[in-house]
């Protein structure tokens, strides 16, 4: 008789090949970029192994961007990518990301494509059933994903406005403590965010362009409307390579060649999604590692 595990790589498996086609059906190119890489993007908070006198990748962006820049249209990928030092119920040092990316769009239009692979990967994860109980139901939630935004969150639950007043570490440690776990439960988009956490997405006013996807208070995705303006995207990575530098963690090179295109791609869109979140969150697991391959 087939165990729990063997029974969620099953599943898992079979949620890769959905996702497989399903952007192959919608004239996507599955891409394979380099895992060990130079230069990563520089963030806070998130480092990547060295691996002889490079690194291995946190996500493979900045190489699926060049793909944009030197004309591909709709690209995605599924890989491997590393953090270092990541480890629990809800991480692991080595995970698989899923990303993707279009030419003229934006974080509008990812949206609609998540919405549209949840809803093709929810009866895929449920093996077919139709007949479920209430519990099994809640398991497997069925509704339409809710949309909250960054600014109502943060005055409802954290008691200010991070749009009027920035403050990055008040900011991260709320996110933490006071918003996901405030987060509805189910599918949910926490939805545009304040400058100061524009990251690599595209600013309006003084909004970024960018949503995280969450499941019961787990983020599962990162969404950009990318920002295509080098000289703008050089001074948040030297901004970033100054926090990482006050923090006490190490320097990466800057991606001269990534700078020199991005304006080629003039507008674009793209997401990165957890698989192991994902398959975790289609089949009601609580702890990573009982969907993922063991070291």
């Amino acid at each position: 008789m087939e165990g729990g595990f063997q029974k969620a790589m099953r599943r898992r498996a079979r949620i890769v090949r959905a996702i497989r086609a399903f952007f192959d059906e919608r004239g996507f190119v599955e891409v394979t970029t380099p895992v060990m890489i130079a230069a990563p993007a520089p963030e806070p908070h998130i480092d990547c192994p060295p691996c002889g006198d490079k690194f291995l990748r946190a996500s493979p962006e900045l190489q699926m961007k060049k793909l944009l820049a030197a004309g591909m249209d709709k690209i995605y990928e599924i890989g491997p990518c590393f953090r270092d030092g990541e480890r629990g119920s809800r991480h692991n040092p080595e995970f698989t990301m899923l990303e993707w990316y279009r030419r003229d769009a934006t974080y509008r239009t990812i949206e609609e494509d998540t919405k549209a692979l949840l809803a093709y990967l929810l009866p895929i994860a449920q093996d077919g059933r139709t007949a479920q109980s209430s519990q099994h139901r809640a398991r497997w939630p069925q509704a339409p994903v809710i949309t909250v935004s960054v600014r109502e969150m943060y005055v409802k639950h954290a008691g200010w406005d991070p749009f009027s007043e920035w403050n990055q570490d008040r900011f991260d440690y709320d996110m933490a403590t006071k918003i996901e776990p405030n987060l509805p439960s189910g599918f949910v988009f926490l939805m545009d965010y304040p400058c100061g956490a524009a990251s690599l997405a595209k600013i309006r006013g003084d909004v970024a362009e960018r949503w995280e996807l969450y499941h019961n208070g787990l983020e599962l995705a990162n969404c950009f409307t990318e920002l295509c303006d080098g000289e703008e995207q050089r001074r948040r990575f030297f901004a970033a390579r100054e926090e990482r530098r006050l923090l006490g963690e190490s320097d990466y090179p800057i991606d001269e060649e990534f700078l020199e295109t991005l304006p080629l791609i003039k507008s674009a869109a793209g997401v990165a999604l957890g698989i192991d979140r994902l398959v975790m969150a289609l089949c009601g697991e609580g702890d990573i590692h009982s969907v993922m391959a063991g070291e």
